[in-house]
Order: C-alpha cells, then structure tokens, then sequence
C-alpha cells in the first residue's frame, strides 16, 4: 500500500437510521455537528435516510408494480388510435 494517501483520524462514529431510529457504532473520518451518548460514552452523530435494517432490499418487503394493469390502462388510451 502507499504510504500517506489514507486518513489517521479514524474514530468510532455513531450512525442513525432516521426511518427506524436504528443506530450503530462504526469506524469513521467523517465530520459530524451533533453527537450522542451511548452508554456513558459520547460518540460523533450522523443521521443517514436509509441502512440495511430500513432499505427494501435487505429487509425483503418489495413493493410489487402491477405492470400488466398500467399496459393495459395505456392500451386502453393510447392503442387504438391508428385504428379508425
């Protein structure tokens, strides 16, 4: 590896998921404004939108698109005009 090109502040960093209020304890350099205490210890703050615990993918609860239904809606409204 070179030497010089990776940070040395890296620091436990608490990241919350704003979707679910789930948090979790990671290594970071990002800079955070807020910070919370988590068993007597105060660590950096960064709220994220979405994580493992919150996104679709992970958690298995896709939503279905009920494509057949807009074809058929679109069909409907737009297929037939070539036909008069």
């Amino acid at each position: 590896m070179k030497k010089g090109i990776h940070p040395e502040n890296y620091r436990p960093v608490v990241f919350k998921d704003m979707s679910n209020d789930d948090v979790f304890i990671t290594r970071s350099t990002i800079n955070a404004k807020e910070s919370i205490e988590i068993d007597g210890v105060t660590y950096p703050l960064v709220k994220i939108e979405i994580s493992n615990t919150s996104h679709p993918f992970y958690t298995g609860k896709t939503k279905l698109v009920d494509t057949a239904g807009r074809v058929d809606k679109f069909m409907n409204r737009y297929g037939n005009r070539n036909k008069k």
